[in-house]
């Protein structure tokens, strides 16, 4: 089995993967919605595809159905919970905000500036939120003693982590925080909670025997809130709904084969 600093780094790097989504943002704060409405139905499939693959299919392995099941209603229930409790903001922009300046070309030049700071704090704070649970992820699978799990679920959710980074990104950009900053509070956002909670989930399913079934569960009900709350409701609503649903099933189909390939 790998070591706790050993799960601490790829988590980590894993993490830090929201940073590559901010790298766009040194060139240009504009992205067309067809390329970010894609980039979110993959990531979608891809977190998708961890869920079953890396984390419900070795709990039922290693666990009974109901132990699984009760860990995927937890999860899926904390996730819930916690989007209501801890302001946020969904994953979401409007065609000026992706595109256009129309949002900063009406009214105060201040208050644009303002309304920006306030959007990347709390698309922050979303991209936050959902770094924990897929930090369990990781830790949970590492902490099963197959470190392919592991490095699957990682490799997963370092893909996802990119168009949540971006996401932030765009705004800070726009608040008037300086490029080289924005890529450092992004790289952050991901950086930091995801190896923390990939830490606190080995170490809890290496000390608690039998654990793995309900925590893969819980990691498993969290990630698929998060793919059915914010990632399809985001990368629809544009016109461009059978591109995100095209590269979701692309995203899906990725994960199977690296599955396959690196859980074995």
């Amino acid at each position: 089995m790998v070591s706790v600093l050993e799960v601490l780094l790829v988590a980590t790097l894993a993490g830090c993967a929201t940073g590559l989504g901010a790298i766009p943002t040194l060139f240009t704060d504009r992205v067309s919605h067809r390329v970010y409405d894609g980039a979110l139905g993959f990531a979608g499939g891809i977190m998708t595809g961890a869920a079953v693959f890396a984390l419900v299919v070795p709990g039922l392995e290693f666990g009974s159905p109901w132990e699984v099941v009760l860990g995927v209603l937890a999860g899926g229930g904390f996730l819930l919970v916690a989007n209501a409790l801890l302001p946020h903001l969904h994953l979401r922009f409007g065609r000026d905000r992706l595109e256009g300046t129309a949002a900063l070309e009406v009214g105060d030049g201040n208050e644009a500036a303002v309304d920006d700071r306030r959007r990347a704090l709390l698309v922050g704070s979303a991209v936050t939120i959902h770094n924990v649970p897929e930090g369990l992820a990781v830790g949970i699978a590492f902490a099963s003693g197959e470190a392919g799990l592991g490095f699957a679920i990682a490799t997963a959710i370092a893909v996802q982590n990119v168009p949540d980074g971006f996401a932030m990104a765009v705004p800070a950009v726009r608040a008037g925080v300086s490029r080289p900053k924005t890529l450092l509070y992004t790289t952050l956002s991901g950086g930091v909670p995801e190896p923390v909670a990939a830490a606190v989930g080995f170490s809890l399913v290496v000390v608690v025997t039998g654990l793995f079934p309900l925590a893969a569960g819980f990691a498993a009900g969290a990630m698929i809130a998060v793919v059915f709350r914010e990632l399809v409701p985001s990368s629809h609503g544009h016109g461009y709904a059978d591109t995100a649903t095209a590269t979701f099933v692309l995203g899906f189909a990725v994960m199977l084969v690296v599955d396959t390939v690196l859980a074995v």
